[in-house]
């Protein structure tokens, strides 16, 4: 039987992950806090964020952008501003 956990990110019940995929503190939070389907979101908008900003991630500076652009999204509510991109229109 899958856990589930009530998602920060949803603002109800889901499925959680399986296990703590980030290290420490932050990835506690996620883990406990953090569905899957909001962790593959926040995973598109990871790549989009490192393609486009072509960050490098042996860079201390980078990961710490990164860092604070997944406790935004996960957590804030924020979305990602990559510049230039449009979304698909429907």
């Amino acid at each position: 039987m899958s856990r589930t956990v009530f998602c920060d990110y949803y603002k109800k019940e889901a499925e959680g992950l399986d296990f703590q995929l980030y290290p420490g503190e932050i990835g506690s939070r996620i883990f406990n806090h953090i569905s899957k389907q909001a962790w593959a979101e926040w995973q598109k908008k990871q790549t989009m964020l490192i393609n486009e900003k072509r960050l490098n991630m042996m860079d201390p500076a980078a990961r710490e952008f990164l860092e604070q652009q997944m406790i935004a999204f996960l957590f804030e509510g924020k979305d990602v501003h990559v510049e230039g991109y449009v979304p698909p229109s429907k």
